[in-house]
């Protein structure tokens, strides 16, 4: 039985990241380049994923929690989603677009939650058996974005269509699953627990704030990657630039694996810093690359992205996982994400935007080294920020 409930729960891991796979990265090629909306626009699109990760957790965790059964939501907010991103595959102004990605975020990001929460509340053995559910999203991001690439579609609303098909089938298959009931959870929200007394005393930590500042400002060269570096690949003329940046996710998948290994032989404060490293690096690597031409540092940029990935955001998890006190650690994981995916990346996103604009020439091209110069500096300052400022000596995390 326990076989068959993790097929079931990697189907669905699988299904949802592949509808995100087929058309967040190279959704901005489609936008600059199709529609021909500016720069600012692509980035109030791609912030209104961090819009809907900062405003949905608290009436989703509500209705998750005390009204619905997670199964029949998650149904409910595919099926719909799979309307809005049908929609949006035909609409070319950008007012009309930015009001159905609104709706259509917060549809789509609150199942990222639902599911995780679905799979805790099944799986016997978390710590053995999720990863093995869990990596069937990074496989399926992959192939998304092969598909898409080997299509010739990047700069077309194809993929919109792609996903829309998979939020529908989804919608359907969410039938299915296992049957999982309201909890009616009374622990406090994370605005109460943030409020609590035990908070303040990990404030007092001052390794750990030191860590959440720097991880939460490297949120920002985050975003520029996640808008912005597939239309700059398509712009440069890399062929099937999609899949190409797919190679990241395959280092992700092995460096998942790997992490334990790094924690014994490294100092957390090693790994967290080189992390934060690559994600300035990186944009250098993009820069050299464009101005003379070399495809193949291009790819190290991109191969770098399940470093900068793992190092700076995944190790971060667990190294609070273990300083955090049992009864605080969704808090903390729950405030991580807010700080992440919300807040710094609404930031982040319309810095890049901005950039984009400003550095748009005549002929819709755009001077991608004065693009690329701001998060390669300002990675690489956070990173030092870090190194100089964190004095947690700790080596073993797992211990």
């Amino acid at each position: 039985m326990q076989k068959q409930l993790l097929l079931k729960l990697s189907i669905l891991q699988f299904l949802q990241f592949f509808i995100w796979g087929s058309w967040f990265v190279t959704a901005g090629t489609f936008f600059l380049q199709n529609l021909e909306f500016s720069g600012r626009e692509v980035a109030l699109i791609y912030a209104s994923f961090s819009i809907a990760a900062t405003i949905t957790p608290v009436f989703m965790g509500l209705l998750a929690d005390k009204i619905f059964a997670v199964e029949r939501l998650l149904s409910f907010l595919h099926i719909v989603g799979a309307g809005l991103l049908l929609a949006m595959s035909y609409t070319i102004e950008f007012y009309p677009f930015y009001v159905l990605m609104f709706f259509y975020v917060l549809c789509y990001v609150p199942t990222f939650s639902l599911s995780s929460s679905m799979c805790f509340h099944h799986i016997e053995d978390i710590k053995k058996d999720f990863p093995k559910v869990r990596v069937w999203g990074s496989i399926a991001w992959i192939a998304a974005s092969f598909l898409v690439s080997y299509m010739n579609i990047e700069d077309q609303n194809t993929p919109f269509k792609i996903a829309a098909f998979t939020s529908l089938l989804l919608g359907v298959y969410s039938l299915f699953l296992p049957h999982t009931p309201p909890q009616d959870s009374s622990e406090p929200s994370l605005w109460e627990s943030l409020k609590s007394k035990e908070v303040h005393t990990l404030i007092k930590n001052k390794a750990l704030v030191v860590m959440v500042v720097c991880v939460g400002l490297i949120s920002i060269p985050v975003s520029y990657y996640y808008s912005f570096v597939n239309p700059f690949l398509n712009e440069v003329g890399m062929e099937n630039a999609a899949s190409k940046m797919a190679l990241g996710q395959v280092v992700e998948i092995v460096l998942m694996l790997m992490l334990p290994m790094f924690f014994r032989i490294m100092r957390f404060k090693t790994i967290l810093f080189i992390g934060l490293l690559l994600w300035g690096v990186r944009y250098g690597l993009f820069m050299v690359g464009y101005t003379y031409n070399l495809e193949w540092l291009l790819i190290i940029g991109l191969l770098l992205h399940g470093f900068a990935y793992i190092f700076a955001l995944l190790s971060v998890q667990i190294y609070m996982d273990t300083k955090v006190p049992v009864s605080l650690r969704s808090t903390a994981q729950g405030f991580f994400s807010l700080l992440t995916m919300g807040i710094m990346a609404i930031i982040g996103a319309a810095i890049a935007g901005e950039f984009v604009q400003a550095y748009k020439f005549q002929d819709g091209s755009h001077d991608w080294n004065a693009i690329w110069a701001f998060p390669c500096v300002f990675g690489i300052f956070v990173a030092v920020l870090f190194y100089v400022l964190f004095k947690d000596k700790s080596k073993n995390v797992l211990s």
